[in-house]
């Protein structure tokens, strides 16, 4: 077995269980040492017994790569599957996860993601995506590395020469872009008119009161720009967890349907948001929808069966979600 792919391999199962990211990050650091090395140059380290001495291999990425050179399946990475093989599978979803073309909302080390964009969107490809869209945070939310508009517009060429090697995948340029308290975006308009894919989020003043809530989330809908509206509570499920923000859904999914406006189905554990509640609100008023991952690293860009478990029970029609569609379709509608 080749040891980069059993030490990614690894780092992915880490990542999908939400294990502590130092654990994650031996593994990420392990398969880019083994990565750099000459031909040959690992197998002749175990040969020597000198392969925990290189910075950045430990005793148990050494003992991976020493199994894999062997023509095994690593020990741990034999456990890691069995577990996850071990996890119950929600009951429902499976059918319209088959229908999954993308992943509209994930995250990278430019802002606060765990992994590269090389790394995230190999792995979108690897999980069978014909597309994603990249959606790192927007300026004013520092706490997360928020993109300035000229290092966005590094991201951009980045991810053009990605593309250059990636087809017939494809990496789209987005942002996850602050709602700011007035409703406007926190991006430079000329600068979202560049993008694919902008979806909007509210990361602050999440308590205020549901009058301005709702005009300021009817505002960021309503813009030309906006295509999803992400997280739309902003509740938090884990931890010291937070409270949904309040609004009048009803005005908020009229304004999306009106707009054309995808409502987003987090997908995240400590998300899952909107509430079925508010899910089953969204499709009565005849919203887009959008089964995202909000995924900060490779391993949770498997998390979508959960956004198609939860759509499937409120009766989210298949052809209303954007994930569902192909590129030429999306692009038309995000356009």
């Amino acid at each position: 077995m080749d040891p980069v792919t059993a030490l990614r391999r690894i780092a992915f199962l880490l990542e999908r269980s939400q294990a502590a990211t130092y654990r994650v990050k031996a593994f990420r650091t392990a398969a880019e040492v083994v990565t750099a090395m000459a031909p040959g140059e690992a197998a002749e380290r175990v040969a020597a017994g000198t392969l925990e001495r290189v910075s950045g291999i430990g005793p148990r990425t050494a003992q991976v790569i020493r199994e894999a050179l062997a023509g095994e399946v690593p020990g741990y990475l034999e456990r890691l599957e069995e577990e996850a093989s071990a996890e119950p599978a929600p009951e429902q979803g499976r059918e319209l996860l088959s229908r999954l073309r993308g992943d509209c909302h994930l995250h990278s080390d430019w802002s606060d993601g765990g992994s590269p964009i090389e790394e995230m969107g190999r792995t979108a490809a690897e999980l069978g995506h014909e597309w994603a869209v990249l959606t790192d945070h927007s300026p004013r939310l520092t706490v997360a590395g928020g993109l300035s508009p000229e290092r966005l517009r590094e991201q951009l060429a980045v991810v053009a020469r990605l593309n250059e090697e990636w087809a017939p995948f494809r990496l789209l340029t987005g942002i996850e872009c602050d709602i700011l308290p007035d409703g406007s975006l926190d991006q430079e308009p000329e600068l979202l008119e560049q993008l694919d894919v902008v979806v909007v989020s509210v990361h602050s003043k999440l308590r205020m009161d549901p009058a301005p809530m709702t005009r300021r989330l009817e505002a960021a809908v309503r813009h030309p720009q906006a295509n999803v509206l992400g997280h739309c509570t902003g509740r938090l499920l884990s931890g010291r967890g937070r409270p949904q923000s309040q609004f009048d859904a009803d005005r908020v999914f009229a304004a999306c349907a009106e707009a054309g406006t995808a409502v987003e189905i987090n997908c995240r554990p400590e998300r899952l948001d909107p509430p079925r509640r508010l899910l089953r609100k969204a499709v009565e008023a005849g919203t887009l929808f959008a089964i995202d991952t909000d995924a900060h690293a490779p391993g949770q860009l498997d998390w979508q069966i959960d956004g198609c478990a939860r759509a499937e029970e409120c009766g989210v029609p298949a052809d209303g979600v954007v994930t569902a569609w192909p590129l030429e379709r999306l692009l038309e509608w995000a356009g």
